[in-house]
């Protein structure tokens, strides 16, 4: 209502100050296009010299005519930008778009007084935006998150996600749109910002899933929008989202296998400090002795049972809306394959000829991911 209203207003300035402008020139006689040169009746008498008039007359009296016009102005965009939240974009597109359209359909050029009053206004309209730009990237910047948080999308992100739509649909048909762009890439630096923050103190659970979830969500309602200017913040979220589920996996998936994962990357730092592959079991904590106590604490029924926990583990904290539960538990399996595959080289390589090895195979592996996933 309140962008119909304007519309109007600034529709019927456009006559009424041509109009007044065409009485002023006609009756005071006021050619912008004359020479200073001036012929006037000036008390009965006709004189033929230079008159020196003000600085465009025609103005000044229009100034001084319509001299409420820009404070009442004022007034009714202040009261167009409290109607709603984001307000001030609609008052800034409706402005820009009636100033080009005054420029371009009418064949006399609107006054220079309209054009200043109306110039005074955009600034105004402007600075309005500037500052809802500048209070919203505050608020996504310095939000706390609510105590009980466990996860899934984050209120700054679908604050991120309400503006950008509302303001989409607004400048959808606008002239211009280079102030909103800028306002996109302010804003988007702030969610990021926000998100990258994120420590686990503030989270009850996992801070990498978090992250990752919210940068995927950002990445594929990016994809969606398909917005020029946010190209590069699109890319900058499946790059983090694909760090983030990369992290998460490794860190979760020490645990199923924890104490071998301990034990073969103290066999790995021994061959990095220069100890050759065929001594590293004289050494005494990383003995073939102790390799198969470490061994035997991980049967194949109870590696799957691992699995099964940590999939509901998975499954229960994941926010559903996301339906990243597929993708993480399949990069889950090709983590934990290739975990296998370097224990057993780690095996050949640095306990040649022992016989000793893991109670479950690759194929074992395979049936029991397969099994989970299909049960569930």
């Amino acid at each position: 209502v309140s962008k119909q209203m304007l519309e109007q207003v600034l529709r019927e300035l456009q006559p009424l100050c041509t109009t007044e402008q065409q009485f002023i020139e006609k009756f005071f006689q006021l050619n912008p296009n004359a020479a200073d040169l001036q012929v006037l009746e000036v008390s009965g008498r006709t004189l033929s010299s230079p008159v020196p008039l003000p600085k465009e007359p025609t103005t000044q009296l229009l100034c001084e005519i319509f001299s409420c016009l820009e404070p009442e102005l004022r007034g009714f965009l202040d009261v167009c930008n409290k109607v709603h939240p984001f307000g001030c974009l609609q008052v800034l597109v409706t402005l820009n778009d009636s100033i080009f359209e005054m420029w371009g359909s009418s064949s006399a050029l609107p006054s220079s007084f309209l054009n200043t009053v109306l110039g005074n206004m955009l600034l105004l309209a402007k600075s309005s935006f500037n500052r809802c730009i500048g209070t919203l990237c505050k608020e996504v910047e310095e939000a706390k998150l609510p105590s009980k948080m466990k996860g899934g999308i984050l209120p700054s992100v679908s604050r991120f996600e309400e503006f950008v739509n509302f303001s989409e649909e607004v400048f959808r048909t606008a002239q211009r749109r280079g102030e909103l762009d800028k306002a996109h890439l302010r804003l988007a630096g702030s969610v990021f910002s926000s998100i990258n923050s994120l420590s686990s103190a503030n989270l009850k659970v996992n801070t990498d899933m978090v992250m990752m979830e919210n940068f995927h969500h950002i990445h594929c309602f990016l994809c969606q929008k398909k917005i020029h200017c946010l190209e590069g913040k699109k890319r900058e979220a499946k790059q983090r989202y694909s760090e983030h589920m990369e992290k998460y996996v490794i860190k979760y998936l020490g645990q199923p296998l924890e104490k071998l994962h301990h034990f073969f990357e103290g066999v790995k730092a021994r061959v990095a400090q220069g100890v050759r592959e065929e001594e590293v079991s004289f050494q005494l904590a990383y003995s073939k002795q102790e390799l198969r106590k470490v061994i035997e604490k991980y049967p194949g029924k109870e590696v799957k049972r691992a699995l099964e926990t940590l999939y509901r583990k998975i499954h229960k904290y994941l926010s559903p809306e996301e339906n990243l539960l597929p993708v993480v538990w399949h990069a889950m399996e090709q983590e934990f394959l290739r975990q296998y595959q370097e224990f057993e080289d780690l095996i050949q390589r640095c306990y040649a000829g022992s016989g000793i090895a893991m109670d479950f195979t690759m194929e074992d592996l395979l049936s029991y991911f397969n099994s989970i996933t299909l049960s569930n």
